[in-house]
């Protein structure tokens, strides 16, 4: 619409004619009255519903339109963010599978993979898994992941498993000391105290000497249960005095870290032949060999040593026979 003259005239006589029905009905009017407010509020109710009519479809649009778009960005938030942390879930799965398949490669282990699903939060130092015998998983079975030793399966069902880890205090592994050969046991420690999550180890040999750093794998059991051979435990964290002369103790230091288990491997087959040593990590703690050789000066004097070579006297020949 047009501001122009002759609207602002229509307008003018319009607010008018209100303005008299309105004195008119204060003043009751009658018949004539009414008739004229009905055709009033048919004018002006007319006018009402067009201009609502023009605006309400407008305003529903921008109203609805901004709450479908907000709605639709929350729900793209949401999945993305549950996206993102399945590809961080998958992603560190995927290394843990891989380490575990590596390690049970190198060793000849069979082994059935399973997820943790619950930890126990009682006094046992327990967690299930999502594998059991439909999955061909039977009790007193060797569990290990990527790193080494977890525990051993004690507790099966149809699709899950209770596995009983190493580090509690009820569980007992026989081990052998990599290099040396000696043999002897690491017991649990439990959750609680000064050593939780640590291993006691108990050397049987009262000659043998023990060295911080030394690496320790199973033993094996009769039939490869409930420990097949050569599995990673540890390495040694601290020796310990001993009432008794006739063993060694020592803290182990497990290389399997319980409070972040996820994918892990049950041995369903033992290794035709014991890997021994062959699954170990590198030693944490190498021996650093140094040797130096002194060479006379142009004075007589010796010069540095320098690092690299053996040592042999100022003067002396290298040559056999002199």
């Amino acid at each position: 619409m047009h501001d122009s003259r002759r609207t602002r005239v229509v307008l003018g006589v319009l607010l008018v004619a209100a303005l008299a029905l309105i004195t008119l009905d204060a003043r009751g009017g009658g018949a004539p009255v009414s008739g004229l407010r009905s055709a009033g509020g048919t004018i002006f109710g007319g006018a009402e519903s067009l201009v609502g009519a023009v605006t309400r479809p407008v305003s529903h649009l921008f109203s609805g339109s901004s709450q479908a778009q907000v709605t639709a960005l929350q729900r793209q938030i949401v999945q993305l963010r549950s996206e993102l942390s399945s590809a961080r879930l998958s992603q560190s799965e995927e290394g843990q599978l891989r380490r575990l398949l590596q390690l049970s490669g190198r060793g000849g282990y069979r082994v059935v993979a399973a997820t943790v699903i619950a930890a126990n939060p009682a006094y046992e130092r327990t967690v299930t898994i999502d594998a059991g015998a439909a999955d061909g998983i039977k009790p007193d079975e060797t569990v290990l992941n990527g790193t080494g030793l977890v525990g051993t399966v004690t507790a099966v069902s149809a699709h899950s498993a209770t596995v009983l880890l190493v580090t509690d205090a009820a569980a007992t592994v026989g081990v052998r000391l990599a290099g040396t050969g000696q043999i002897g046991a690491v017991t649990g420690t439990g959750h609680s105290g000064a050593n939780a999550g640590l291993l006691r180890l108990q050397v049987f040999d009262a000659s043998a000497v023990l060295h911080q750093g030394e690496q320790l794998v199973t033993f094996g059991s009769m039939r490869g249960r409930p420990y097949v051979p050569g599995v990673p435990v540890g390495s040694i964290a601290r020796l310990l005095p001993s009432s008794n002369s006739l063993t060694k103790l020592a803290l182990v230091r497990p290389y399997t870290d319980d409070n972040a288990l996820g994918v892990v491997g049950v041995v369903i087959a033992p290794p035709r032949t014991n890997p021994r040593d062959s699954v170990l990590p590198p030693s944490p703690h190498p021996t650093p060999t140094v040797t130096v050789t002194v060479t006379p000066g142009r004075s007589g004097a010796a010069s540095t040593p320098s690092p690299g070579a053996t040592a042999t006297p100022s003067g002396a020949s290298s040559s056999p026979g002199h």
